[in-house]
């Protein structure tokens, strides 16, 4: 087994037991960026294999200032899965290890993205959406080639309606408030990732064209934080509400291991 297949060994015990792993870093000071989406694609790959089935993909670093935390001048990306969707007003009842909530913007595409200078032309609609982040790498000590390993930190998605009424050129001035249990605990804006949505989704097209992973018709596109992000409590219930469109909630199961 080499290196990369043992670290995402490690990472799929430690979400699959909810007991986190030392970060990868530390074993492995060497461990570089290229490494650490090797570690990603294998256990994207047997994840797969197992029956799993993504539905698009989620951007991550896409404000400054967690660029500046992580040393890198690009953010990073993910995978969006199937069985970790949920609808608004849903509960998630499966175990997590750290859980945090962040407001965002999700787009979704009409074609595939061939020419990656064309992404925003296939954007079909945006809507308004509650990523749930999670890490395996214990108390989120997370430095860039961590967070990438384990799938750019991703796990989940809330998803509400279609945007009805807002242009896609309108979306950098969109705002939201994100509360928590009936109290407002987070505000954002659309411009807060990258100077909008469509100049995330800009890069992340290129990214995957890059990869070799191009995006394709039907994804979703989880475009980045708008605000502060949000640690998940049992038992508490979140809720997004951006401009006039359809809030979108979701509750934790009241759990002393959630």
């Amino acid at each position: 087994m080499s290196v990369l297949d043992d670290l995402a060994a490690r990472l799929a015990a430690a979400r699959a037991s909810g007991t986190p792993i030392p970060p990868l870093r530390r074993d492995h000071p060497g461990l570089g960026i290229a490494d650490a989406y090797g570690v990603q694609d294998i256990a994207s790959a047997a994840r797969r294999a197992a029956g799993g089935r993504t539905i698009g993909r989620k951007i991550g670093l896409t404000s400054d200032a967690a660029r500046r935390q992580f040393g890198v001048d690009e953010p990073d990306s993910g995978w969006l899965w199937a069985d970790c969707r949920y609808a608004s007003g849903d509960t998630v009842v499966r175990r997590l290890i750290a859980p945090r909530v962040e407001a965002e913007i999700a787009l979704v595409l009409g074609r595939d993205v061939d020419d990656p200078a064309d992404a925003a032309r296939a954007v079909d609609h945006a809507l308004p959406a509650l990523e749930i982040v999670d890490s395996a790498i214990a108390d989120w000590d997370v430095a860039i080639v961590d967070t990438v390993a384990d799938n750019a930190s991703g796990w989940g998605v809330v998803l509400g309606q279609p945007m009805a009424g807002v242009p896609l050129d309108a979306l950098p001035a969109l705002t939201m408030t994100l509360a928590r249990n009936g109290v407002e605990e987070s505000r954002g804006i659309g411009s807060a990732t990258m100077g909008g949505p469509l100049s995330a989704l800009q890069w992340l097209a290129q990214h995957a064209a890059e990869r070799g992973v191009p995006l394709r018709a039907g994804e979703i596109i989880m475009t980045g934080a708008l605000g502060p992000v949000l640690p998940v409590r049992g038992g508490d219930t979140f809720m997004l509400t951006m401009a006039d469109q359809a809030p979108v909630s979701v509750t934790f199961a009241d759990r002393e291991d959630q």
